[in-house]
């Protein structure tokens, strides 16, 4: 569902990313690791079509985002650290008009049963989003994936400030999303919550790519002990 193939960024003589290879399937949710500047957020935008690759190619569904990002960007979403929601607007009408701009039209029925599905209760779909948690908005984000239709779900940093509960909620959701065949794509610094939630993890230094394993070959404190050395 996505593939970078020997792709690099670079600003000048600063090299960003360097030979990236990879692939994600769907049903995969793919965790990256990282210390800030490491090329985490390139990737992510490189793949969204919000910078152009100095060399090499991002893919969405074996498409080529450089020439044809009209298309892939029909085929994902994103949700960043802070969803760019309208506080003035509900949860249910921000759906809407998201959808909207997607070219879905959906019954308030269809658009309360996205909202029911990510975990947010009936009770506040009609309340303006100034009044939501941040958990909250992430909820109402991942819905108008849903309403997308998004084949792929690139996430940046989706449970930093969140409180335990919310993290825990968010990532029952991103599981059931795999589940239903969605590849995900993450940027995290939450090393025991990539053990949890991800079935890949990357690790990522100075632009490189510098490890790629299954969690089912490794757990969180392993995991731990391996960022430490590697960064």
């Amino acid at each position: 569902m996505l593939e970078a193939i020997n792709l690099n960024k670079q600003y000048g003589a600063f090299t960003a990313l360097k030979g990236l290879n990879l692939k994600i399937e769907p049903g995969e949710v793919f965790c990256l690791l990282g210390q800030n500047g490491a090329g985490k957020t390139t990737t992510i935008n490189l793949f969204l079509g919000f910078l152009e690759a100095t060399h090499g190619k991002a893919l969405i569904n074996n498409v080529e985002v450089k020439h044809n990002s009209e298309t892939t960007n029909k085929m994902i979403a994103y949700i960043p650290e802070v969803v760019q929601l309208y506080g003035n607007l509900s949860g249910i009408e921000n759906l809407d008009f998201f959808s909207r701009l997607a070219g879905y039209a959906y019954s308030p029925t269809d658009l309360g049963g996205f909202l029911n599905r990510v975990g947010l209760v009936t009770e506040v779909h009609s309340k303006k989003l100034s009044t939501y948690s941040k958990g909250m908005r992430q909820k109402v984000g991942v819905a108008i994936a849903l309403a997308k239709n998004a084949k792929a779900i690139f996430m940046d940093e989706p449970t930093s400030g969140l409180d335990p509960k919310a993290t825990a909620e968010f990532t029952a959701i991103c599981k059931d999303l795999a589940a239903s065949g969605k590849a995900i794509f993450m940027a995290t610094h939450d090393i025991f919550n990539a053990v949890e939630i991800g079935t890949r993890i990357g690790i990522m230094k100075e632009g490189e790519l510098v490890y790629d394993v299954s969690t089912t070959e490794i757990n969180a404190n392993e995991l731990q002990e391996l960022y430490l050395k590697t960064i």
